[in-house]
């Protein structure tokens, strides 16, 4: 069974349904890209996967690690594993950026009946994924996403992921905003927690973070819908002829 699971599933928004019965899989090891137009639903379903209050699943599953997530709360999801990185990170003025890692960190711990993590221990965990992910020192006093530039609130992101060490992580639009040199610090610090206990989702509607982070698998949405799925040679295919050989088929009927 795949650590993360949607079924079928059919989401509503304002009593307008956005959802209209995605299926997908993403294990750790694996690498997923989820691609389509603007309007198709990517963000509506990593926000539905992470149990945002506005999403009502009206049919259908979200499964993690062989659970029915459905119906739990953001907190119980995140842990048991599931992380989520927004597109548009939020500030927490007054709280440091190290203050709020450990008390995530800390949260995390008491849900699998762990002690809380000491301070020594914290403080070299922080300073080794600091180091790996090129992170100044300076960065984690600051107040959480307080002033921060579009790259830095996804590099503050990257090092929460790398910190906490999910079994599979929710990358909604990580392009979003950033420069060249922005993106490419985010996707070597992604390709460095890549590994075997981490699964990705990777949320985009360009293909250019996808020429740093290699994808193992492609998805592609369109009006609430997984329609295509394949390779890296479907993005590279979405590069060249944009979506309008998607739509022609799918609009037609014409079966995936």
């Amino acid at each position: 069974m795949a650590d993360l699971e949607i079924q079928n599933l059919h989401v509503t928004v304002e009593d307008k349904e956005i959802l209209k019965g995605v299926d997908l899989k993403v294990s750790r090891g694996e690498v997923h890209a989820l691609m389509g137009p603007n309007g198709s639903g990517k963000s509506t379903l990593a926000n539905t996967i992470m149990g945002h209050p506005s999403y009502e699943v009206t049919e259908g599953k979200i499964l993690f690690g062989g659970q029915d997530m459905t119906e739990a709360d953001p907190d119980e999801r995140a842990r048991a594993g599931l992380f989520m990185a927004f597109q548009y990170p939020s500030a927490i003025p007054g709280v440091s950026v190290v203050n709020f890692l450990r008390t995530a960190i800390n949260a995390q711990r008491k849900a699998r009946g762990e002690d809380p993590i000491n301070l020594k221990d914290f403080r070299k965990t922080l300073e080794g994924q600091m180091e790996l992910l090129g992170v100044d020192r300076e960065f984690t006093r600051r107040y959480l996403n307080e002033g921060f530039s579009g790259g830095e609130k996804k590099r503050c992101e990257i090092l929460q992921m790398a910190i906490l060490k999910p079994a599979v992580a929710v990358l909604d639009e990580t392009d979003s905003g950033l420069d060249i040199d922005a993106l490419r610090t985010v996707a070597n610090a992604v390709n460095a927690m890549r590994g075997p206990e981490l699964g990705a989702l990777i949320i985009t509607h360009y293909q250019r973070i996808l020429s740093y982070i290699a994808p193992d698998y492609i998805h592609i949405m369109l009006n609430g819908r997984v329609v295509e799925e394949g390779g890296p040679e479907l993005a590279a295919e979405l590069e060249q002829k944009g979506y309008d050989w998607v739509r022609e088929k799918h609009e037609q009927g014409v079966a995936a």
